[in-house]
């Protein structure tokens, strides 16, 4: 596969995002029309909630979805506001929520607390597409990646997402690997999303060689896989242009 087809393929892929403490309507409106551009469409845009409303007015019937953050980025321990939270942003037109899953509280040995969330949030998502966001660069180890994964599964999660891009480490390949073993074993279709931390079509190509290796060529979709960058775009645009400087993919550097 070439580097521009490979692009390409990512770009089919990609949440492009703006969840900066800058955001404004105004970038909100550039997103969604960056969104729909050539070489997009892309799968999805993700926004603050505040902006769902005027990106599905702008959007109207594009077949780019809307996501938007719940619980984001602190991924705080408080059930009590997440119903309604997500009732009122699907009621805006949003298509798709990426929860924060109560990390911290997770990793200190309450787990019910997590599962109570994830479990809420699945109950007010009705049909949307629901990812849980673990915020694994904060976890000590892979097993307690894997766990979060299956708790997150279990509770009825439709993607499990590495990271908010908030902290100081985001997606790994390490963590990639062990949230899609936990799907391969889980027997569900649920799907990943690396999110933080991708700026080159090599990044992107590392988790894409991960999904077809454990998964199978033909697995990573956007009904079952996306990639969370700001950043990305603008490198994947430029390689499927033909404007990019070289990058090589294999490797080497």
């Amino acid at each position: 596969m070439s580097d521009a087809d490979l692009a390409l393929r990512a770009l089919r892929l990609l949440d492009l995002t703006d969840l900066s403490d800058q955001a404004s309507e105004t970038g909100a409106l550039q997103l969604c029309a960056r969104a729909v551009a050539a070489p997009g469409p892309v799968a999805a845009i993700c926004i603050w909630p505040q902006f769902v409303k005027l990106a599905r007015q702008s959007l109207k019937a594009s077949p780019v979805r809307i996501a938007t953050v719940i619980n984001f980025p602190a991924g705080n321990s408080n059930c009590s506001l997440i119903g309604s939270d997500i009732t009122e942003a699907i009621a805006d037109g949003a298509d798709e929520i990426d929860l924060v899953l109560p990390w911290r509280a997770f990793l200190a040995g309450d787990a019910e607390i997590a599962r109570e969330m994830v479990a809420e949030a699945r109950g007010s998502c009705g049909n949307k597409t629901l990812k849980v966001i673990l915020e694994t660069g904060e976890y000590p180890d892979q097993a307690a990646v894997r766990a979060a994964s299956e708790l997150a599964i279990a509770a009825g999660a439709d993607f499990i997402k590495t990271s908010t891009g908030k902290t100081k480490t985001s997606a790994t390949p390490a963590a990639a690997r062990t949230m899609l073993e936990a799907i391969k074993a889980s027997g569900k279709p649920v799907g990943l999303k690396p999110s933080g931390g991708l700026r080159t079509l090599a990044d992107a190509k590392t988790y894409l060689d991960l999904a077809n290796e454990l998964m199978g060529p033909d697995w990573a979709t956007p009904q079952t896989f996306r990639f969370g960058a700001s950043g990305l775009y603008g490198v994947l645009a430029d390689i499927i242009a033909g404007t990019a400087p070289a990058e090589r993919t294999d490797g080497a550097y």
